[in-house]
Parts: C-alpha cells; structure tokens; sequence
C-alpha cells in the first residue's frame, strides 16, 4: 500500500474513533436525563400527587354548596370568625401576601386547594405575577387593605381609601373586585364595615384558629376558618394537611360558604 494510502487510512481511522467517542457523553446524557424523569416522575405520574406531597391518602372533595346571594352595595356586611356549616370542612386563608414561594403554587394546583388569599398591596409589591399564577390554579384573591392600618378608631376617609383602594388595586391586576375584606390585625369598628359595604364588599373575614407553622392552635372542628402565615406557606400547609385528615374533615371553598 502506498505511504498516502496509508496515511489517509490512520486518519480516518483516527477521526471514526473520535467520532464514536464524541456519541457516548450524549448517550450517557439521555440515559441519565431518562433516569431523571423516572425518578421525579411516579408520585405525580400515576395520578396520585398526594404522595409526592407526603400525604397518606387523597384529601376528600368538599360537598356541593347552592350559590349565596351577594349582598348588594350599601348593605353593612356580616362579620364572619367561623362558618355554621355541618359539613366536614374547614378554610385555608393566608395574609399579607409574603407567600412568594413556587412550590405552593404546584401544592395548590395538584392538590386542588381551594386557598383563599387576603393581599395587601404594600406587602405584595412585584410580585402580583405569583399571585395571578396561584389564581390561575384555583386560589381566591381577596381585600387585605393598601397598606396595612389597624383601622379601628380611623376616620371613615381613611378606612374608605385603604379597603377601596385595595379594591382597585386587584381590579386592575387581575380584572375582578374581591367579595370578602379581612381587616389587618383583625380590628374593626362599625366605621370598618360602613367602608366595606361603600366599597362593594359582602363580608368582614376573621379567623376561629391561628396556625402557627402549620400546627393549630386548638384542635379543628368543622366551620373554621383557618390563619396560616403566608411568609413561608408551603411546609406549614403540609403539616395543616396532614391535621385536617386525622381529623376527618376537608379543605373548602371559603367563597362558597359566604
């Protein structure tokens, strides 16, 4: 064989054996990311995300509840600390609007949670995106105030323009008017609910039982409206979950109830 014979056959010898090599990282690449899929996939793949949330068993569907009238503009809103229902359910609501983490929006929408969430406009600040993706799965925007006052003992121009304000505020976010108001720190006066009803809300929300980090502070009952600090929402929902089952009862929809 001549010499440029065999020189042209090393070569190419040499470069079918770089190429063959060059295939094996991305064989490799596939397998692994065919690894990665099956091993984040089976809790949410068979159709039983509950177990990738660490849940012994599905939370149960809360009953059908007939539609409430709303209650019309002018009329003084009732205020609402717990719900008189014999249904076994109970209702997740969550303040302020600190909750910025990701993870509770895929807990709300695999979960199917019917969340309620009260903003306030200077603590939401950026963030309104988050907010309209958790409404987007299922959770309720609702009227925690602009800024955050204790309203109790204020003049009605001021009540008026922190709850109305925050009324607009969310229309113009999300292009609906909530329907429920939770005064911040849970004070109100009968000035409070003049304000609400001149701005179009049908109820003043409290709350029957705080969770701190998620463990209640008493044991729940049907009917009540639950406060879960929203700062960091995802872990202390899960361990609230976890109570709401042993308990026997559900998540509601609190809009359905009021």
């Amino acid at each position: 064989m001549r010499p440029r014979t065999l020189l042209a056959a090393a070569l190419a010898a040499v470069l079918l054996a770089g190429c063959a090599q060059s295939v094996d990282p991305i064989e490799r690449l596939g397998k692994k990311a065919a690894q990665r899929v099956g091993s984040y996939g089976p809790a949410r793949a068979d159709g039983r995300p509950y177990r990738h949330w660490g849940l012994a068993a599905p939370l149960p569907s809360p009953p059908r509840v007939p539609a409430r009238a709303v209650a019309g503009p002018g009329r003084v809103p009732p205020v609402v600390k717990r719900v008189p229902t014999s249904d076994k359910v109970v209702f997740l609501t969550y303040d302020d609007g600190a909750e910025k983490d990701p993870r509770f929006v895929d807990l709300v929408r695999e979960l199917r949670l019917p969340v309620s969430m009260f903003l306030t406009d200077s603590v939401v600040g950026p963030g309104y995106g988050h907010f309209a993706r958790l409404r987007s799965v299922g959770a309720s925007i609702q009227n925690h105030t602009l800024d955050h006052p204790a309203l109790r003992g204020l003049p009605y121009t001021g009540q008026r323009a922190e709850i109305c304000g925050q009324q607009e505020k969310v229309r113009s976010r999300f292009g609906i008017r909530p329907r429920l108001f939770r005064p911040p720190y849970g004070t109100y006066d009968r000035t409070t609910l003049r304000a609400a009803a001149d701005c179009g809300l049908s109820a003043v929300v409290l709350w029957s039982v705080s969770a701190e980090g998620g463990v209640p502070e008493r044991p729940l009952r049907a009917g009540d409206i639950v406060s879960v600090p929203s700062g960091a929402a995802t872990g202390p929902t899960l361990r609230l979950l976890r109570e709401i089952q042993r308990r026997g009862l559900t998540v509601g929809r609190l809009e359905d109830y009021l």
